[in-house]
Order: structure tokens, then C-alpha cells, then sequence
């Protein structure tokens, strides 16, 4: 009798578990169908206030020693012009250096000859005025860069964070615009947000690279130099429930 009593009991809280998981899921089931899923997109544009320039120093001689000395010397030089122009030693980084051999040209493949060493110290300065863009590049490129590897213009994490928080303002205002205009057609009304998605970023303006000869001599009418531009945007998923 105990025995035919627990296995009731047993079969009796199987059935009960079964019945409120469907409820459950019945619940789930109704609270994804009544809903609403919309998309938005907001874009700002504001002005870089930062500047990334990579320099470079390359000097060549038969003699790799010589080519690093030079180098060197060379490389000092653009620092030391760049601190005396006012640009702090801290927004300046060494970010390649290297050292290969040039070959002649030659038909015997085989047996190439080394004619001289090529050395490379790549320079990275961050600017925190961005009208100083022209003046630096000139300012190093007459104390012995030749190259100019690339130009970068940024925002600042204060400016992104701020123009972010506009962008994301506009995609949500049009994500519920596109909801509410979806809800009348269907005759539904939206009661609250079940979520929200987030996703943004902004892409710098990059310059070409620029190439001057290390003899140039520093010009009286400085560099032009212009930003552009910067678009920050930001997208947003929302589910809005409705009934």
C-alpha cells in the first residue's frame, strides 16, 4: 500500500512540473511574439583634436656602423628640434627600427653582393593641437626626417565619449520613432523596453605617406595641413514590448 501511495505521489509531481513548465514556456513563448524589434543609426561629426605623425630617419652606408651612426645622430637631432619646438619628450615614442642590406643589381642570382646597409628608426609624435601639424612635420623633416610614414588625425577620449553620447541620443530617438510608427500600423500599443543593444565606433582620417629629401631646408610658408573631419556614430537593437 506505501508502496502504490509513493508511486502516486511520484507520478502526481511529474505531472504537476510538466504542466507549469508548459505554462512557462507558453508565458516565454507569448512574451517573444508580442514584441516589437527596431534598429537605429546616429552619426555626429566633430573636429580631431589629436594628431598621430610617424617619422622616419633612414641613412645608408657601406659600412652598417657608419649607417647606424648617422642614424643616430640624425635621429637625435629631430628630438632634440621637436623638444625645442615645444613638444614634450612623453608624446614621442620610438615604434620601429631596423637594419637590412641593399644588393646590387646583379644577373648572378646566385652569389649576390651586399653594396650597403639601410637603417630605419621610425619616430610616432602625438600632438595635442592639431594646428601644430604643419609646423612639426617641417620642423622634423628639417632637422633630418625624410620620411613622413603616415598622419593620423583622432579624437581625443573626452571628445569621442561626448559625441558617442550624442550619436547614441539620435540612434535611439529613431529606433522609437520606427517603433511607434510600426505599432499604429498594427494597431498595437508599445507598454516598455525589454532590451537594448549597443554598438558604435569612428574611424580616423589617415593620410598617404609623404616623402621630402633629407636636404630640404625649412620653408617660409609652413606645411598645409588639414584635418577634416571626424564621423562618430553609433547603432542601437531595441525589443519593445507591446499589446
Amino acid at each position: 500500500m506505501k508502496r502504490r501511495l509513493s508511486i502516486f505521489i511520484t507520478a502526481l509531481a511529474l505531472v504537476t512540473m510538466a504542466v507549469i513548465g508548459c505554462a512557462a514556456a507558453q508565458t516565454t513563448d507569448a512574451a517573444n511574439i508580442n514584441v516589437i524589434h527596431v534598429s537605429g543609426s546616429g552619426s555626429v561629426t566633430g573636429t580631431p583634436d589629436r594628431a598621430h605623425l610617424t617619422f622616419a630617419v633612414e641613412t645608408e652606408n657601406p659600412n652598417v656602423k657608419t649607417a647606424q651612426s648617422d642614424n643616430a645622430v640624425r635621429m637625435n637631432a629631430v628630438i632634440d628640434a621637436l623638444v625645442a619646438a615645444g613638444i614634450p619628450k612623453d608624446q614621442m615614442k620610438t615604434t620601429g627600427y631596423s637594419i637590412y642590406p641593399v644588393y646590387q643589381d646583379a644577373t648572378g642570382l646566385l652569389n649576390p653582393k651586399i653594396t650597403t646597409y639601410r637603417v630605419a628608426n621610425t619616430l610616432q609624435v602625438t600632438l595635442k593641437d592639431v594646428n601644430q601639424t604643419g609646423n612639426v612635420i617641417d620642423t622634423a623633416v628639417t632637422a633630418g626626417v625624410n620620411t613622413v610614414n603616415s598622419i593620423q588625425f583622432m579624437l581625443s577620449d573626452e571628445q569621442a565619449q561626448a559625441l558617442r553620447s550624442e550619436a547614441l541620443k539620435k540612434a535611439v530617438t529613431l529606433a522609437r520613432a520606427d517603433a511607434d510608427v510600426v505599432a499604429a500600423a498594427l494597431g498595437v500599443t508599445i507598454t516598455g523596453t525589454q532590451s537594448a543593444d549597443i554598438s558604435q565606433g569612428y574611424m580616423p582620417v589617415v593620410y598617404d605617406t609623404y616623402r621630402a629629401e633629407a636636404s630640404i631646408t625649412k620653408s617660409a610658408v609652413p606645411t598645409p595641413i588639414q584635418p577634416g573631419d571626424v564621423t562618430v556614430t553609433a547603432q542601437v537593437t531595441i525589443t519593445y514590448s507591446i499589446r
